[in-house]
């Protein structure tokens, strides 16, 4: 993915002079023998693309090796019994319902007049409108279709329709779904058949911690949520794909790299991993079901104090070919550059960097979903490089059977219903509905698509939304004020009011260059220039 999947560029980069490691769990597997699946009607083209991979005696000892007996064994599961990262509580809209998705399940977020959290089905019982196109009135979800209006408990308080006399029918009710905010984000809680196991909504310990500060973004991506995952667990792509975008990511310094797993269990995998010329593995990573990454490093500093810094991933699974992702950095000790740029442009500089890696990722999802075979089948994977990712794989061969679809690293389950609704003329105008968090985007300038930069992160963060709304206000402003100043100076006859009229038109049009080019870092993408090596 990016330079900020490992090493923000705007917080210490200070090599641990003392790590500090955590007791591994034992590693647990159930011994449930999976039947490797045989792959039918290969085409005349396939087959010729297996013999160009074919492995010799020589690729064995540079590849991942194939899934051992115990990694070949599958446990229980059920994507429904687990907590999902729905928003960051800061972003949640005051006045108006947000509809999302998991795994391709609509569900929409609101706060009622107490600011306390709800979240239903997408899904009015009356004649299933979105819920999500509708609005608050006192605290309640109306459905903007009929008026009919919800309570927090999902019940329906009111019917417009409905005689003076008759009272609502019990029937006439939303399915709701559980949520909890921690730390900052919202989790929702998918089953409707157990209750929420409070035990298992994620917790943090570094973001607990004294003086531990954090900047958090949200980024709607164009690809399938194990891809993102696949990309943020890849330190090998991140000196190539954003070479220069930072000074931590050089083309130069791409070099094998050494990888230790100390943790392998149903709900995930754990271990170090650095770079094999300095012969150390000084960071810490750690995947944990159903969809949470996170690098973490210790380290002393010349004081003698200890200090920590997290890199966390949450990438909830809106559905096929599509994914959402939060992205939280934060540290006990900053750099001083945090403190001298405003956060909307540590925003845009995350968006270049997904923007930089989206067309490799919208591609390998699109070979995945053509070709219908494991991973193993079409991946190279190194083992100085990705073993990560053949973990990540080989963890979904022993779940993935419990998910809506996947592709791991020997087996795969294709999705029950194609994501081809989407694509037809109903489910776009849907999809583009008042209920988008842009209502309506800047103007008609901007078209609701994930490969726009406005469209993937402005709409979702508050803080980026006020700040492009500002910019373009300001830019105005100052456009009217360097025609009325060259007025003047064109009416005025006095040599010195002349020039002060030009010096401040000149000024206010450098003010307009200025927030027009902050505007655009804001709602254009990143366009790759390829230089002479």
């Amino acid at each position: 993915m990016a330079s900020i999947s490992f090493h923000h560029p705007f917080l210490p980069n200070t090599t641990p002079k003392k790590l500090i490691t955590a007791t591994t769990r034992s590693i647990t597997s159930r011994s449930i023998h999976i039947e490797q699946r045989a792959v039918r009607n290969r085409t005349a083209s396939r087959t010729l693309f297996t013999k160009c991979h074919a492995v010799t005696e020589h690729d064995e000892k540079v590849l991942v090796g194939p899934s051992s007996e115990e990694e070949r064994q599958v446990a229980d599961y059920d994507w429904t019994e687990e907590w999902y990262p729905l928003y960051l509580t800061k972003d949640v809209p005051d006045d108006a319902p947000l509809g999302l998705t998991v795994f391709d399940q609509q569900i929409v977020l609101y706060k009622d007049g107490n600011g306390e959290l709800h979240c239903y089905q997408d899904r009015c019982p009356h004649r299933l409108a979105k819920l999500s196109e509708g609005q608050l009135v006192d605290g309640r979800l109306e459905c903007l279709y009929h008026g009919w209006q919800f309570d927090g408990e999902g019940k329906c308080v009111k019917i417009p329709q409905l005689p003076a006399d008759a009272k609502i029918p019990k029937s006439a009710c939303v399915r709701t779904y559980e949520v909890r905010d921690s730390q900052g984000v919202v989790w929702v809680w998918m089953s409707q058949k157990k209750p929420p196991n409070l035990d298992k909504v994620p917790w943090f310990e570094n973001f607990a911690r004294p003086g531990f500060q954090d900047i958090s973004t949200v980024h709607e991506l164009p690809y399938d949520h194990s891809i993102l995952l696949e990309n943020l667990m890849d330190p090998a792509h991140v000196p190539i794909s954003h070479d220069r975008t930072d000074w931590s990511a050089k083309r130069e310094d791409a070099q094998p790299l050494l990888f230790k797993v100390t943790e392998r269990t149903d709900r995930g995998f754990a271990g170090w991993w650095g770079k094999e010329k300095e012969g150390s593995v000084s960071n810490f990573l750690r995947f944990e079901a159903p969809c949470v990454l996170q690098n973490n490093r210790e380290f002393v500093d010349e004081k003698g104090e200890k200090h920590y810094f997290t890199g966390l991933f949450l990438c909830r699974p809106t559905g096929q070919g599509k994914s959402m992702l939060i992205v939280r950095f934060g540290a006990t000790k900053r750099s001083l550059l945090l403190k001298l740029f405003p956060k909307w442009y540590f925003h845009q500089n995350a968006c270049k960097i997904f923007e930089q890696d989206m067309g490799f990722l919208s591609s390998q999802n699109e070979v995945l979903l053509k070709e219908k075979v494991p991973t193993k089948e079409l991946y190279l994977n190194l083992r100085s490089s990705d073993t990560w990712v053949a973990e990540y794989r080989k963890w979904m061969d022993k779940v993935g059977h419990g998910m809506p679809y996947h592709f791991g690293h020997s087996t795969i389950s294709l999705p029950k219903v194609p994501a081809v609704v989407e694509h037809a003329p109903a489910g776009l105008i849907a999809g583009a509905s008042a209920s988008s968090p842009a209502k309506g985007g800047v103007g008609t300038m901007h078209a609701p698509n994930l490969a726009n930069r406005y469209f993937r992160h402005v709409i979702h963060c508050k803080g980026c939304s006020s700040v492009v709304k500002a910019f373009n206000a300001w830019k105005n402003a100052l456009s009217a004020m360097a025609l009325v100043l060259t007025a003047l100076a064109i009416l005025v006859t006095g040599r010195q009011w002349k020039a002060f009229c030009l010096v401040s038109a000149t000024l206010c049009l450098a003010g307009v260059h200025a927030c027009s080019t902050a505007f655009a870092m804001n709602t254009t993408n990143f366009i790759r220039t390829h230089r002479r090596l």
